[in-house]
């Protein structure tokens, strides 16, 4: 999985950027608070990236910041929220104004941001109200995965790896937890993501 890039700036705009690496272009799509962080074309950047993988396509999206990319890792994890609302979100409010309305249980701020309408700032409340830490603080799911001997952000690369396949966040935690819960001690990312693929699926890995 593509976890970060880091080149020359070639081509930005408010909705996406393309970065040379050596010689070869990465068109990522961004939101608009990454956007105002840029520099100036032919400039060095380093982007935070996340890959969705579609059947007919590959999608790259790109933050300037950790937290950036993990609110749009859990806005995707939510049912009905693709990366077009993910982005939306990050482009009309900033990480912690969005952690306050979620854990005030603020409709009306999140129905501000163009694409989210009342049912879906609800939904948002509802299934991110006991996920979503304040900055800085770990969620319930990420102490429990520490207190297993797995660093939290091992964890969390290892979730978000498993959404990116396709699995809900709801899935990849439960194989992840399963995974880390089963005696073996700690493991490397590689190894927790295909040992918790093979628990979702109930396979048994090679």
């Amino acid at each position: 999985m593509i976890a970060r890039l880091r080149g020359n700036l070639v081509e930005k705009y408010p909705t996406h950027a393309m970065v040379d690496v050596e010689g070869v272009g990465y068109e990522l799509q961004i939101p608009v608070s990454t956007f105002e962080r840029l520099p100036e074309l032919g400039g060095r950047v380093a982007l935070l990236t996340h890959l969705v993988v579609r059947e007919d396509a590959l999608h790259l999206f790109g933050f300037a910041t950790g937290e950036e990319r993990e609110i749009f890792r859990l806005l995707i994890s939510v049912s009905g929220v693709g990366p077009k609302i993910a982005l939306a979100v990050l482009s009309g409010v900033d990480g912690g104004r969005f952690r306050q309305a979620v854990a005030a249980g603020d409709v009306d701020l999140l129905r501000t941001i163009p694409g989210v309408g009342k049912k879906t700032a609800e939904r948002l409340i509802v299934e991110l109200r006991d996920r979503l830490p304040m900055a800085g603080e770990e969620s319930q799911e990420e102490r429990a995965a520490r207190a297993l001997g797995c660093p939290v952000e091992v964890y969390r690369d290892a979730i978000a790896a498993l959404v990116s396949l396709g699995y809900t966040q709801t899935a990849a935690s439960a194989a992840a937890r399963r995974v880390l819960a089963d005696g073996s001690g700690p493991v490397e990312l590689d190894e927790l993501v295909k040992r918790a693929l093979a628990a979702a699926t109930g396979g048994v890995p090679a």
